[in-house]
């Protein structure tokens, strides 16, 4: 099997998840939304069944190739935790994550989606610069 395919089943998984929830119910797919709702109490059965379909993932992965996807995490936790809080920051200050913005806010040609992942891409190529850089 080409290494490529788990991949490009997981996009295509993820343009059809979006797609019908903004089909069948309006809304659209950001995952900060969506566990924000979820946690306020807003919409429950909706927001919950999306991410529970996150967390099953890798076990239907595990169903249909008979192994756990490669995860590798070098980070220390102080550092992971520091990540997850500036993520949380840059959500709440863009309006939405990569997957509101990216996904459907591009294909709903959103100026303000386009200029939140323009940011994105840019914050992430300064990212990866800044760690090669410190890194012998």
């Amino acid at each position: 099997m080409s290494p490529y395919w788990p991949s490009l089943m997981g996009g295509m998984l993820i343009g059809l998840s979006a797609a019908l929830l903004l089909l069948l119910n309006g809304r659209i797919a950001g995952v900060s939304g969506i566990a924000g709702r979820l946690v306020q109490g807003f919409h429950i059965l909706t927001n919950g069944a999306f991410i529970l379909g996150l967390v099953l993932g890798p076990v239907l992965f595990l169903g249909f190739t008979g192994h756990w996807p490669a995860v590798t995490i070098t980070a220390s936790s102080p550092l992971l935790l520091l990540a997850g809080l500036l993520v949380g920051f840059g959500t709440r200050m863009g309006s939405g994550c990569t997957s509101g913005h990216g996904v459907l806010g591009l294909a709903r040609l959103s100026p303000r989606s386009f200029a939140a992942v323009v940011t994105f891409l840019i914050a992430g190529v300064a990212a990866v610069a800044l760690l090669r850089s410190l890194t012998p």
